[in-house]
């Protein structure tokens, strides 16, 4: 059967062996003592520098770290895969793009039909939507 531990439990566990507060371990990789609790509670994940800078205060392997705790691993999978969020990135600033030159080319026919002014005005806040949710993303 395979020990399945949470990061937050191993942060917590970490800090304890080594006698340090929550305050001291934030102080020392330039956090806050909330986003340690955070950690340590599982209310929200570590970025990859800050678990590497645990990783080497409580001397121990991003292994032993991340190992064991699924979550873990698709926050960091998902928060490090830049050419996927660059592909939708691209994406949406294209989409964008091409039904702005749609709306263009077609506006004479578009605007004659009240239907469609309707149509092309939904399609182009989801387009609009998309794109700045992207673009959020990447922030």
């Amino acid at each position: 059967m395979t020990d399945i531990r949470k990061v937050g439990q191993v942060l917590k566990t970490a800090r304890k062996q080594h006698q340090m507060t929550q305050e001291q371990v934030a102080d020392l990789i330039q956090v806050s003592r909330q986003t340690i609790s955070n950690w340590e509670n599982d209310k929200s994940y570590p970025d990859i520098v800050s678990l590497i800078k645990l990783s080497d205060l409580y001397q121990i392997s991003l292994d032993q770290l991340v190992k064991g705790d699924q979550k873990m691993v698709e926050h960091l999978i998902k928060s490090t895969d830049a050419v996927t969020s660059n592909r939708k990135l691209i994406l949406a600033a294209s989409l964008n793009l091409v039904l702005l030159l749609i709306f263009i080319l077609a506006s004479q026919y578009i605007s004659a039909n009240t239907y469609l002014v309707f149509a092309c005005a939904l399609l182009g806040l989801a387009s609009c939507v998309f794109l700045f949710f992207q673009i959020i993303n990447r922030i």
